[in-house]
């Protein structure tokens, strides 16, 4: 059981969920413990594309715009939180906040979630998703690991 002190609640909408390319970060004992909470949709809608030569989804800071979001909720200790950060390279990549998310139970709950809030206008022209899934057609690139913010710029 996580320790209250050490609880964060986190919203995934990208590869970090079930059955997605990075969801092992969020099994690895050695990076922390996380705890599937169930599925959960942001309250506000957002954009939600993928871009850069890597196939990123990326979550845009463009609150009302988009549509509301689908992912999944876990509660995690602050190791994982801190291997998140990792990750996702906050804050030089992406940067977090907390928003809220309605559960499968019908509850308001406040989670953490990453977005891009440093992007150029044409990632807006994209299409925007409801939920991510990593496709044969657009493949999600593992060695985005080596991707900086200066990818979105040069985004096609």
């Amino acid at each position: 059981m996580l320790r209250m002190a050490a609880r964060r609640v986190v919203f995934v909408y990208g590869t970090l969920k079930r059955g997605e390319p990075n969801h092992y970060w969020l099994t690895k004992k050695e990076n922390g413990e996380a705890k599937f909470l169930g599925r959960g949709t942001t309250a506000v809608k957002f954009p939600l594309v993928v871009g850069t030569r890597y196939n990123i989804p990326f979550l845009l800071a463009r609150p009302g715009e988009g549509n509301h979001i689908e992912g999944e909720v876990y509660e995690v200790d602050q190791a994982m939180f801190a291997k998140l950060d990792e990750l996702e390279e906050y804050p030089d990549y992406y940067d977090r906040e907390e928003q809220a998310i309605l559960t499968e139970q019908n509850e308001t709950i406040q989670c953490w979630l990453y977005l891009i809030r440093n992007f150029p206008d044409k990632m807006l022209a994209k299409k925007m998703l409801t939920s991510y899934h990593n496709t044969t057609e657009q493949p999600y690139c593992e060695t985005y690991l080596e991707s900086c913010p200066e990818d979105l710029a040069m985004d096609e």
